[in-house]
């Protein structure tokens, strides 16, 4: 069984303390393969946030894969935004925006959907979505094949609209074609899993609520996703855990099996 734990929009700048370690007692009592970020982790792109956020996921004690978010880009500082945009990220979590985990069980591809000349929407271009896709055909049939974006691939509410992945349509088209499983997300601090319709093969969008901010929307708690693979089975369980106020812990709230397609 292999284990991912997907923590999204943390938005370090605004977090909660309390729920940051009730997050931290979670990953190291489930022990995940890999904990995947998913965009916004900080609130301003601050250097002193992306320090503290680094220290918060290198005490969850799993290797990480984190991409950027619209947060992650300089809002007020416009040199920098020019300049160099990614300074920030780069610094705390390294240079490459695209990253790779691959394992016997696991093949997870970063795809870095933010843009400098857009305030808060993100895109997925020609070249990432061929990218993307021949690295899938690359997997094996014993891998979960995951694509981590920020902005959702695709929206469950006509109000999440604006905030749809611009290039949604062709990349779920070419990613599902080469194989892809899942498409994790953040963004709209709203948790769901979506099957995605009228696709080559079945495949679903991940979406992840913010995991430590006090941004929360109305009705909706600090929340994470913990996917589970169970590679002889062929099954991929989507399992949301919310943060319980009363508790003070990250408990589960649903879980979501998913069967995913293999012909190879």
């Amino acid at each position: 069984m292999s284990l991912i734990l997907h923590v999204s929009d943390p938005h370090f700048g605004t977090e909660r303390a309390d729920v940051a370690r009730a997050l931290t007692r979670l990953s190291l009592a489930v022990r995940p393969d890999l904990v995947v970020l998913s965009g916004d982790i900080t609130q301003r792109a601050r250097a002193a946030q992306f320090r503290a956020a680094r220290r918060f996921m290198d005490g969850l004690g799993a290797p990480m894969l984190a991409v950027p978010g619209n947060h992650d880009i300089p809002l007020f500082n416009l040199w920098a935004r020019c300049t160099r945009p990614y300074g920030g990220h780069r610094a705390a979590f390294g240079d490459v925006l695209d990253p790779v985990f691959s394992t016997t069980a696991l093949l997870v591809l970063g795809v870095n959907t933010t843009r400098t000349h857009r305030h808060k929407n993100g895109e997925v271009g020609e070249q990432q979505v061929r990218r993307v896709s021949e690295r899938l055909a690359q997997a094996t049939a014993r891998q979960l094949r995951v694509v981590v974006v920020h902005q959702p691939i695709d929206v469950m509410r006509a109000q999440d609209v604006p905030d749809r992945l611009i290039g949604y349509a062709a990349a779920q088209a070419a990613w599902a074609a080469a194989g892809a499983d899942v498409v994790m997300g953040g963004h709209i601090h709203l948790p769901y899993v979506m099957p995605l319709p009228g696709l080559a093969r079945p495949m679903w969008a991940v979406q992840a609520g913010t995991a430590v901010s006090h941004r929360v929307r109305p009705g909706v708690p600090n929340s994470v996703n913990l996917l589970r693979w169970n590679a002889d089975e062929g099954v991929c369980t989507v399992e949301q855990w919310d943060h319980s106020e009363s508790a003070q812990a990250f408990e589960p709230v649903r879980a979501t099996r998913l069967a995913p397609a293999r012909a190879r």
